[in-house]
C-alpha cells in the first residue's frame, strides 16, 4: 500500500506533524504507534501546565493530546495502534508488525520520524552498590502510578533533577509517601525553575546540588542509600556522606532521542544531541525523511514540541505536493562557547521563509548575558538575555536579511555581560 505520509509514533509531535501535513494538503497519511492509544508520554502526565503557548490556556497532559485526537477524528488520517515498526528502507518501505495484520511492508513518499525519547537507566551512570527491588526511572514510576495505580514506595530519594523527576517528588507526596531529598551532581537543577519551586520548594524538599549516590543498600529491597558531596570533577569527596533510610531510589538522569530506528535507516546523528541531524524544514540527512520532537533533541515544554512538529509536517507536505527536496547548498549551524548544541545543525537558506529559527542549550548558568551569532568570525547578531540555565531551552529568530551573505558556518556562543 502507498501513502503520502507515513508518521511513526502518535505521542505530541507525531500528532501535530500528521495534523499539518493534512492542513497543507496531504490526504493519504498513516500515524503508525507502538502503544495501545495515542498521546504518548502525556498519556501519564496528569498535572497541569500544558498548553500555555499553543492553546494560550493550562491543561493537564491527556487533555493536551485529547486536543489533538478530537482534531484527528475530522481528518482521514488513518491510525495504526499497537504497531511496531521495524526497519525502513532508503527506498521509503516501511516494515511494521501487529497482532492484528501481521507483518507488513508499506510504501511511503514521505516519512516522519516521531518517536520521542528514552530515560537513561542506573546501568547508564553506574551507581555502587547492591541490586535490590525499588530502582525505578521516574519515567517508569510516573506510569505506575498514574496510569497502573501502583504506589512504587513510601520513603523516596530521588537521584537528578530533570523534570520528571521533580514532578514525580510532587506527585509522591500527595500520595502519600515521604521524600526525604532530590539529590543532583551537577552544581545546577537540570529542570524548569518552576518545577524546583512548585514540586521541591513548595512541600519542603530538600535538594542537594553536588551531590550524587555513592551507594545503595539492601539485599531484596532498597534499604537506604549514601549520598556524597561531589568536587568540580563530579568524583565524591571522602567525609561528606550522609545515609538516608529509604525505600525506593527514583531516577531522573536525563534523556536519550529514541534512535536506534533513525540509525539503522542511516540517518546521520549529532553526536551532541543523540539525535537526528536536522535542516531548517526538519529534514534529516535522507531526503524525503524528517524528524521532530524529543527524537530530534529533548524540549521542556511541549508546546515547543507541536511547533517544531508542524514545521516538519508542512515539510514532509511539500516534499510530496512539489516533488523533492529544494536543493541548495547548505550552511552548518553549530554552538560556540557556552553553548552545548543547535538544531538545526545544517540550513539551506534558499528555504527559509521569513527567518532561521535556533533552539539550543547554554551549558551552565548566566546571569545578565547575550547570545553572539557570527559567521566567519563576524558578529551577524545579538541577543539580550537577563538570565539562562542550562534547564531551560534557549531560541532565537535570525532575520533572513542578515543571512544573505552567510556561507561560513554559523556559530551561536553564549557571552556573560560584565557587571
Amino acid at each position: 500500500m502507498q501513502y503520502e505520509l507515513i508518521v511513526i509514533g502518535g505521542g505530541p509531535a507525531g500528532l501535530a506533524a500528521a495534523l499539518e501535513a493534512h492542513r497543507q494538503g496531504l490526504r493519504k497519511i498513516l500515524i503508525a504507534e507502538r502503544d495501545k492509544d495515542l498521546g504518548g508520554i502525556l498519556n501519564q502526565c496528569i498535572h497541569n501546565g500544558f498548553g500555555l503557548h499553543y492553546f494560550k490556556e493550562e491543561l493537564s497532559g491527556p487533555e493536551y493530546a485529547g486536543r489533538f485526537v478530537d482534531m484527528l477524528k475530522e481528518t482521514s488520517i488513518e491510525i495504526m495502534l499497537d504497531t511496531f515498526v521495524l526497519e525502513i528502507s532508503p527506498e521509503k518501505d516501511v516494515h511494521l508488525v501487529n497482532k492484528t495484520q501481521g507483518y507488513q511492508i508499506l510504501k511511503a513518499q514521505s516519512i516522519i520520524l516521531a518517536m520521542g525519547c528514552r530515560e537513561r537507566t542506573r546501568g547508564a551512570i553506574g551507581i555502587p552498590g547492591a541490586r535490590p527491588a525499588g530502582v525505578f526511572t521516574a519515567g517508569t514510576a510516573q506510569r505506575y502510578v498514574n496510569m497502573e495505580g501502583y504506589m512504587v514506595g513510601r520513603r523516596i530519594v530521588i537521584l537528578g533533577s530533570g523534570d520528571i523527576g521533580l514532578i514525580m517528588a510532587r506527585r509522591m507526596v500527595l500520595e502519600g509517601a515521604e521524600v526525604l531529598a532530590c539529590v543532583e551532581v551537577m552544581p545546577y537543577s537540570g529542570g524548569l525553575t518552576r518545577n524546583i519551586v512548585q514540586c521541591l520548594e513548595d512541600y519542603g524538599i530538600p535538594l542537594y546540588l553536588s551531590h550524587t549516590i555513592t551507594e545503595i543498600k539492601g539485599s531484596l529491597r532498597v534499604e537506604g542509600v549514601t549520598v556524597s558531596k561531589v568536587d568540580e570533577n563530579r568524583l565524591p569527596v571522602p567525609g561528606t556522606e550522609m545515609y538516608f533510610d529509604c525505600d525506593t531510589v527514583l531516577l531522573s538522569v536525563g534523556l536519550i532521542p529514541e534512535n536506534e530506528l533513525s540509525r539503522k535507516t542511516g540517518i546521520a546523528i549529532d553526536p551532541k544531541t543523540s539525535g537526528a541531524a536536522v535542516y531548517e524544514n526538519m529534514e534529516t540527512s535522507v531526503p524525503g525523511i524528517f524528524a521532530c520532537g524529543n527524537v530530534v533533541h529533548v524540549h521542556d515544554l511541549v508546546d515547543f514540541v507541536t511547533a517544531e512538529s508542524e514545521r516538519a509536517g508542512a515539510a514532509a507536505a511539500r516534499h510530496v505536493l512539489r516533488g523533492g527536496s529544494v536543493p541548495a547548498d547548505a550552511v552548518a549551524v553549530s554552538g560556540g562557547p557556552g553553548v552545548g548544541y543547535t538544531v538545526p545543525q545544517l540550513i539551506r537558506k534558499d528555504n527559509l521563509e521569513n527567518g532561521l529559527e535556533v533552539f539550543f542549550r547554554v551549558q551552565r548558568r548566566y546571569g545578565r548575558s547575550s547570545v553572539r551569532v557570527s559567521a566567519g568570525g563576524e558578529q551577524i547578531a545579538r541577543f539580550k538575555r537577563e538570565h539562562m540555565v542550562p534547564g531551560e531551552m534557549e531560541h532565537i529568530t535570525i532575520p533572513k536579511t542578515l543571512l544573505r551573505g552567510v556561507s561560513d558556518c554559523i556559530t551561536i556562543e553564549a557571552e556573560e555581560e560584565a557587571v
